[in-house]
């Protein structure tokens, strides 16, 4: 039976012990990400002046963006269930010289505490599909947003055009001895099947709901430098990997390696990745 108070609880221990390498892997993210930010700031509206809420910020990449296309007159509260990832997104900002930014732990299913009608946009880069209850998430997202307001998160599709990440989730699910994921539970797929983002937005009350599609093919030098980057980095693997032994979870990761080599090229390695663009808006 999935638990949801377990698996929030132990995703947030999953980030703040990979709060250091999801931060000094931020160069690599952005350049893959970073055509889906801008694609997902322009959908959200975000411009000068604008009030945006960042939910599962992490290191805040795409907080640090938002910040920049809002300028002084605007702001940004980045938000996070991991206080210590936060600690980047606010050292990042600083670093930015950005002063229009603040950080606060906060779960992205429970925003009761901020206030209604209060953001011109919503954004979530990779962060919505791991909410255990992604339709509080949204009807939140909803009551905050001001009328007209938009929310946008990217999300990856489906699975069989994700291989860069479903590959080691299918590795590590066989060698764990896991079940596949029962429908409506959380992970990197769970908003990727045809029109389910779609229905999602609807059931939450939304408007003018849009998905763009976006290939980001994830790009290094080989599979194995794109197997360190899952390894030390993906939060979601960690989780997977939390009940087997050392020596499993090395033969995991050299089979992942062997499955993913296939996708170097001579010019390096280019994993497959399909990224979703949802939009809507909050009526009047």
């Amino acid at each position: 039976m999935f638990d949801p108070v377990a698996y929030k609880h132990s995703t947030r221990e999953q980030w703040q012990e990979t709060a250091e390498a999801w931060d000094r892997w931020g160069p690599t993210l952005e350049r893959w990400l970073g055509p889906a930010t801008e694609l997902m700031l322009d959908q959200a509206g975000v411009g000068p002046g604008a009030r945006v809420l960042d939910l599962a910020a992490g290191a805040g990449g795409q907080s640090i963006a938002a910040a920049k296309r809002v300028g002084p007159r605007g702001s940004v509260l980045a938000t996070d269930i991991s206080p210590a990832i936060l600690d980047y997104a606010a050292a990042a900002a600083r670093g930015a010289g950005l002063a229009n930014v603040e950080v606060r732990e906060l779960d992205g299913e429970a925003l009761d505490d901020l206030e209604a009608c209060s953001f011109d946009a919503v954004i979530s880069r990779v962060g919505l599909i791991y909410f255990p209850d992604q339709r509080r998430a949204l009807r939140g997202i909803h009551r905050v947003l001001r009328p007209g307001g938009r929310v946008s998160a990217i999300v990856y599709s489906t699975a069989e055009r994700n291989p860069f990440f479903s590959i080691p989730v299918t590795i590590i699910r066989r060698i764990a001895g896991l079940p596949a994921p029962a429908p409506g539970t959380p992970g990197p797929f769970s908003l990727g099947g045809p029109k389910v983002l779609e229905a999602a937005y609807e059931d939450a009350g939304f408007e003018d709901v849009h998905v763009d599609a976006l290939d980001a093919p994830v790009r290094f030098e080989s599979a194995a430098e794109c197997v360190r980057f899952e390894r030390e980095s993906f939060g979601a693997l960690h989780a997977m990997l939390a009940g087997l032994g050392r020596a499993d979870r090395d033969q995991a990761w050299r089979e992942i390696e062997t499955e993913l080599r296939p996708f170097e090229r001579s010019d390096g390695f280019e994993g497959p990745c399909q990224l979703l663009i949802g939009t809507a808006r909050r009526g009047s």
